[in-house]
């Protein structure tokens, strides 16, 4: 199955999620790369199945002009309502200045993390997208999200510890909380389409768990309608 992959911005490499990727190409996918916003094209999108935002508002990781125009916001919310799949994943969460429409959309947008700790991610109910998954631990970035769709379908959540249990980490105020727990994967439909939206994945290690990368295929699928 061929899909585009969208990455790459100032705090986020996208060599990781490229990387991160790479190995599904033994399971049938092919990835298209674009990492530099000025070689996106509305009406790219209508050639793929799926599609992967990995990437914030900002056009590359050298240039931190806003690319989610309007306009382009409106052809990722057309393109799913036409029956496209979108796959947003860990920093396509991440607000721009005026990207309310493709927030509110995708149903959810990033508000902080604290520093990089182990992070805990396990299914939480019975979904195609985490068939055969099993809870996994990595360090990394621990994504606390606005929800901002009354649809979504969580299936996922993630958890760090508390102060006290890891005292590496205990002198960051917003990881000191009594249960730090949160959406670690969900679901909506919208028109004829599907979105899929996975918070992990700052760090390689996280893209290469073997339980993550059964996470990512089956939630290429999913968007795709195959699941």
């Amino acid at each position: 199955m061929r899909v585009l992959l969208i990455c790459d911005d100032y705090w986020h490499p996208g060599q990781i999620p490229i990387d991160g990727l790479s190995p599904l190409a033994e399971r049938g996918f092919q990835f298209d790369i674009i990492t530099d916003a000025n070689d996106f094209k509305s009406e790219m999108l209508t050639d793929y199945p799926v599609v992967i935002l990995s990437k914030c508002d900002e056009i590359s990781s050298k240039d931190k002009t806003c690319w989610k125009t309007e306009a382009v916001q409106q052809a990722f919310i057309d393109y799913v309502d036409n029956g496209g799949g979108l796959l947003v994943a860990h920093t396509g969460l991440v607000a721009g200045e005026h990207t309310e429409a493709l927030d509110c959309f995708i149903g959810s947008k990033f508000t902080f993390h604290p520093q990089d700790c182990p992070v805990t991610v396990q299914p939480i109910k019975p979904h195609p997208i985490v068939k055969d998954v099993l809870m996994f631990c990595e360090v990394d970035e621990h994504y606390r999200l606005e929800i901002l769709s009354e649809d979504v379908d969580i299936f996922m959540a993630s958890y760090s510890p508390p102060q006290g249990e890891e005292a590496k980490y205990t002198d960051e105020p917003y990881h000191n909380t009594q249960a730090w727990i949160g959406a670690a994967g969900y679901t909506r439909t919208q028109g004829k389409g599907r979105v899929c939206v996975l918070t992990p994945g700052h760090h390689l290690l996280v893209w290469h768990n073997p339980q993550y990368q059964r996470v990512l295929e089956n939630a290429l699928l999913w968007c795709a309608g195959k699941l």
